[in-house]
């Protein structure tokens, strides 16, 4: 192993078109900045890649003088995994170009791309796929994942609309995999585990309105339990198009903001429905009218506008978890909102996502992932400022987990830190893990590549 004294850094420098950064470099400092104010990680090496080339050379030169690697895209990963100590990170941000080919209904996407990239770039063409809903998240990254997003119940997750990916492996190969080429490969990305770096994905795209009705309402915390009962309800027969969330949030002090709600504990329900703005206003009306609520905000507006109206704060400390669920039981829903009444007022979310529709149409011979069964998925997403506050913040969180145990089904990668082999065997479909683990050992078999969930090589 060499150390970080002894790194032939100017060996690397001319090898690399984007560039290399050391610490101290305002550019090192910036990709070293990270959604997540606990994640303290300090890499001997930065580099820079603008072309699948760069990735190629940064890998080459982590092989020879064993350099552990990580790859840093939106910067979102709750555990850090964009960064490594001591090692070589790969910068993905300046290959974020996106491409669309109307005709085909697919965009092609640059390794480093955020959504905001994919979401204004098929603006134009009234298209559009399943992405986060944060628009700064990395699109490699969250569709490795799974891809939660608010065209899922319409369109699908973003694994499942994933066609092809281009990849640079362990070994310094430059792969394509689609249902043609490395068909296998395919499957295994869409939400299973890290087997190269990606430099390109192609995503298929569906028509959308230019305008949806989208936003969100507000309700005191007092109506939680009976407000989340009615969600849970419209949700489980509700049309594809309507794509809900569930959140208990600190309602902001904004002049929009009734001053009765500012600061305070606060219900939000948020989201949008896919398709004509009529069918939508007739699908929340159920939802609207209950209360009624103290803000509504539901409008029409463009998608990629209400794609980044949501985005969280960085440089918050942040723990996240979830648990997949079949149903939303009374006795779940009492337990979720009694734990949320200890959580302190601030950025931090209940979020409670409702699955159904194409969700659960995709089978185990598309996609590794599992648990597509599930209703709704409660995920407790924690931030907050004082590291004082750190033992209480991942108490409340862990505490999800016990409580909401008995009606689980499993988890989704998507939304979880890194909680052991176990918990990502339970977000994937019965013989999945055997099996990444197995492409693992082809792909990478010397387990390079260890961002996202870990899938260790079979022996």
């Amino acid at each position: 192993m060499t150390t970080e004294a002894h790194i032939p850094v100017e060996e690397l420098r001319v090898r690399l078109r984007g560039g290399l950064h050391l610490p101290g470099d305002p550019a090192y400092e910036d990709c070293c900045t990270l959604y997540n104010g606990m994640i303290d990680k300090r890499p001997a090496l930065v580099a820079r890649c603008v072309a699948p080339d760069d990735v190629v050379a940064a890998l080459a030169f982590a092989r020879e003088h064993g350099l552990q690697v990580a790859v840093r895209g939106g910067g979102h990963s709750v555990v850090g995994a964009s960064l490594c100590d001591g090692g070589l990170v790969l910068d993905m941000r300046g290959m974020r170009d996106v491409e669309v080919d109307p005709d085909r209904r697919i965009a092609r996407i640059g390794g480093g791309a955020i959504w905001a990239d994919v979401d204004r770039a098929r603006e134009p063409y009234g298209l559009a796929t399943t992405g986060g809903r944060v628009s700064t998240t990395g699109v490699a990254g969250l569709t490795l994942g799974g891809g939660s997003g608010w065209l899922e119940r319409k369109h699908g997750l973003a694994c499942d609309n994933l066609v092809a990916a281009e990849l640079v492996t362990a070994s310094g190969e430059l792969v394509r995999a689609d249902e043609d080429t490395n068909p296998e490969l395919l499957w295994a990305l869409r939400g299973g585990g890290n087997f190269g770096v990606v430099t390109a994905l192609e995503l298929g795209l569906h028509p959308l309105p230019s305008e949806v009705l989208a936003g969100f309402l507000l309700h005191p915390w007092e109506r939680a339990r009976e407000l989340l009962a009615l969600f849970r309800d419209v949700m489980r027969h509700a049309p594809e198009g309507l794509d809900l969330a569930f959140a208990g949030v600190t309602a902001p002090d904004e002049p929009e903001i009734p001053a009765e709600l500012r600061g305070g504990p606060a219900v939000m329900i948020a989201g949008m429905y896919a398709g004509p703005v009529e069918e939508g206003e007739e699908a929340l009306r159920g939802i609207r009218a209950y209360g009624p609520p103290a803000a509504d905000f539901f409008e029409p507006m463009a998608y990629a506008d209400f794609q980044c109206s949501l985005d969280d704060p960085p440089g918050y400390r942040n723990y996240w978890t979830a648990e997949s669920l079949i149903d939303l039981p009374d006795e779940a829903i009492d337990k979720a909102i009694a734990r949320w009444d200890g959580v302190p007022p601030g950025p931090s979310q209940l979020f409670i996502v409702a699955w159904g529709g194409a969700v659960a149409r995709a089978g185990a011979e598309s996609s590794p992932l599992g648990n597509r069964d599930a209703g709704f998925i409660v995920h407790p997403l924690l931030l907050w400022e004082d590291p004082a506050d750190d033992e209480r913040m991942l108490a409340l969180g862990r505490g999800y987990r016990d409580d909401l145990r008995p009606y689980a089904c499993g988890t989704f990668h998507n939304f979880i830190g890194d909680e052991g082999a176990d918990r990502v065997r339970a977000g994937l479909v019965p013989g999945a893990y055997e099996r990444l683990c197995a492409l693992k050992a082809r792909w990478d078999p010397e387990g390079l590549f260890q961002g996202n969930q870990r899938i260790p090589a079979a022996a």
